[in-house]
């Protein structure tokens, strides 16, 4: 078997669906993706963050979304487009209050467990939804 380059770029884009189901087929997709390239040390906070990101699009929006991965110079960028130009909500605190709840931790999650997260709109008049991105460097 040839031996993994992990310090080779790659990038890859998934399209789904607006369907609960669709959480399930990116988080697997991106663990293989990771294993793969050899990332395997970052597939379980990927496949967290991911899910975060995916399930936000899918449960708080119409249409599809899309997951873009990007691994570059020892950073794996993880970007969720939705069809939404509206901004995320801000994350709260990850809390006793919150740890009991079934919803509203997700972006919580992400900013706890990302070196980096962020949002940008598409277009400048809105109609082209956002990306809603995290990253984990290699140095985690």
């Amino acid at each position: 078997m040839p031996e993994i380059e992990t310090d080779a770029p790659c990038e890859y884009s998934l399209h789904i669906p607006n369907d609960p189901r669709a959480v399930t087929v990116t988080r697997r997709t991106l663990r293989l993706i990771l294993t793969m390239h050899g990332l395997i040390r970052h597939v379980d906070v990927a496949e967290l963050l991911a899910t975060e990101l995916i399930t936000n699009a899918v449960r708080h929006t119409k249409g599809p979304a899309a997951l873009r991965v990007r691994w570059s110079a020892g950073v794996l960028r993880i970007g969720v487009w939705d069809a939404d130009p509206n901004p995320p909500e801000s994350p709260g605190l990850l809390g006793d209050e919150l740890d009991l709840s079934e919803e509203g931790r997700g972006l919580a999650l992400v900013k706890s467990c990302a070196d980096a997260w962020g949002w940008y709109s598409l277009t400048s008049n809105g109609n082209g939804g956002k990306c809603v991105w995290c990253e984990l460097t290699s140095a985690a």
